[in-house]
């Protein structure tokens, strides 16, 4: 069975991008995938240094997270926008799962032969559009092909109900198509 693994690169209590990726989670899901949804809150990493992992190694965490992404054939990722670019959270999860397990250890690269949507929102008008670039150029360079399809909802504060889930019908759809989309691909290799 086709299995992806859904997270934002935002920590925040009842972030919208964790919502968004909720919503694509579920259109994979529809679609016939084996989906996790995960929260990067979950797996408190330090920031990448190092120094730190030659003294300490890898943390627990960002093993835990290094191994969700080898066990899973897919990514859906929605990233918020700070500064025109990814949050400091997924960077710093990536760089920690594109580490070996140990300093004598090969292991299997978690992004390599992968395949990601990708998608964000923002308080603002664009919706963490200019984000995406940086995210998409991030996984590429990493051996993750990104489907072309991606979405940005804007205007966040409005964009939810309480219930999760978008209050544009059309939205909503486009949003849960990502899903469909990524898991239809996955099924072709």
């Amino acid at each position: 069975m086709t299995k992806i693994l859904a997270f934002s690169g935002s920590g925040r209590k009842k972030s919208f991008n964790q919502q968004l990726v909720t919503i694509a989670a579920k259109g994979a899901a529809d679609a016939g995938a084996e989906v996790t949804v995960i929260n990067l809150a979950d797996y408190p990493m330090p920031i990448f240094d190092e120094d730190l992992e030659a003294s300490e190694g890898m943390p627990e965490a960002a093993k835990q997270f290094k191994q969700l992404l080898i066990d899973h054939d897919g990514l859906l990722i929605a990233s918020p926008e700070y500064n025109s670019a990814f949050s400091p959270l997924l960077k710093n999860a990536i760089d920690w799962a594109t580490r070996p397990f140990g300093p004598d250890i090969k292991s299997e690269p978690p992004f390599a032969n992968k395949y990601a949507a990708i998608m964000a929102t923002s308080p603002g008008g664009l919706g963490g559009m200019r984000g995406l670039v940086f995210v998409r150029l991030l996984l590429s360079n990493l051996g993750v092909t990104v489907l072309p399809g991606q979405q940005a909802v804007p205007n966040a504060y409005q964009a939810f109900n309480e219930a999760g889930s978008l209050n544009d019908e059309e939205t909503q759809t486009r949003v849960m198509g990502l899903g469909s989309a990524l898991t239809q691909e996955l099924m072709k290799k």
